[in-house]
């Protein structure tokens, strides 16, 4: 595996390739549907014909045993970020392990179009987010606040757009507000309901770092702070370009908060603390398989295949092969294949 390993301090004031959903699709429903429409044609125009075999010498290990993909002719899709680059692969090696000849397709600007490159059967799969389904794609405003209840009713919503989604995993990609030890031990800090406490009593210490969408958004600092009883004062909030917030949350300066997304691999590598949402405001951002209806019909045996996959993916998981692209400049793909060799689901050869 060939690795680059960059400066410290160079790898993470950079902008991540990990800005998530939470950055990159919480579009306005009217707005996603204009995007919709444009895409449509673009996907029938293109007919989506970029990507490249996966040729990874590879066997099925816990996972795919009998090759029940031998035969089946797939493609894998995903949005242009860290983390999805690494999940596309993940089910690209998978199936290439079970048997299936694989193209990658991965890497699709924006989520409307990985979304429908999977709706138009462009592409068979992806890695998608239940809250980026039911708030940006199904066009609800309230998110659920259960995260099994958001996926149910985004599965439900969704089967008559042609996709079916399996079973979600642990891994949530959603807002969280992090601080550095040194600011947490001093003021006891563990969930926002702490913030809200500390912005009342000490209305200076309650200071916040975020970008400029979240600062304005009701779904970010304004129904956050009328959630839990914030008392922000529009001079503790620091508004700055999101790759800029991990470090200045690290430093404690101008800000003791910073507004972050929980599967980053900064808050690894520079050992942030995530506070709980203990009062369930941000949406649930659960990553799931979502599936072309078609492709499961013909290939009903995908669901047990990535069902073992799904239940291994939480946050520590994601951070941490987030942080091996963003801070340690290691190849997605290498990333996801690793990954999937240490937990024994495929082996080489």
């Amino acid at each position: 595996m060939r690795t680059r390993t960059p400066r410290r301090g160079h790898a993470l004031a950079r902008t991540a390739r990990t800005a998530p959903d939470a950055r990159t699709a919480r579009t306005h429903p009217l707005a996603a549907g204009a995007v919709v429409l444009a895409l449509v044609g673009t996907l029938s125009g293109c007919g989506l014909v970029s990507g490249s075999p996966v040729s990874d010498k590879i066997r099925p290990g816990t996972v795919g045993k009998g090759q029940p993909l031998a035969g089946a002719k797939l493609t894998v899709t995903s949005k242009e970020f860290t983390e999805q680059l690494i999940l596309g692969r993940i089910m690209a090696l998978v199936f290439r392990a079970a048997g299936a000849d694989v193209v990658d397709r991965t890497g699709i600007q924006g989520s409307i179009g990985a979304r429908e490159a999977v709706k138009s059967g462009a592409a068979d799969g992806m890695y998608e987010y239940t809250g980026t389904g039911w708030i940006t794609y199904l066009g609800h405003v309230k998110p659920v606040p259960d995260p099994k209840e958001q996926w149910r009713v985004v599965r439900d919503a969704d089967r008559d757009n042609g996709i079916t989604w399996l079973a979600p995993s642990a891994l949530d990609n959603t807002y969280v507000l992090a601080i550095n030890d040194k600011l947490k031990k001093k003021y006891g800090l563990r969930s926002l309901s702490d913030v809200a406490e500390l912005s009342r009593k000490t209305p200076g210490a309650a200071t916040l770092c975020l970008d400029s969408e979240f600062a304005a958004r009701d779904d970010g600092l304004n129904g956050m702070a009328k959630k839990y009883g914030m008392k922000v004062p529009a001079g503790n909030v620091h508004k700055m370009a999101a790759g800029v917030i991990y470090e200045q949350a690290d430093k404690g300066t101008p800000c003791m908060l910073g507004e972050v997304t929980s599967t980053d691999g900064r808050i690894q590598a520079l050992g942030l603390n995530v506070l709980e949402d203990d009062k369930k405001f941000f949406p649930n951002y659960n990553a799931a398989p979502a599936m072309n209806s078609a492709t499961m019909k013909k290939y009903p045996q995908i669901e047990k295949l990535l069902a073992p996959i799904t239940k291994a993916l939480d946050n520590d998981m994601a951070r941490g092969l987030n942080a091996k692209v963003d801070v340690e400049g290691q190849d997605p793909h290498d990333v996801a294949k690793d990954w999937l060799l240490r937990k024994g689901f495929i082996k080489t050869g």
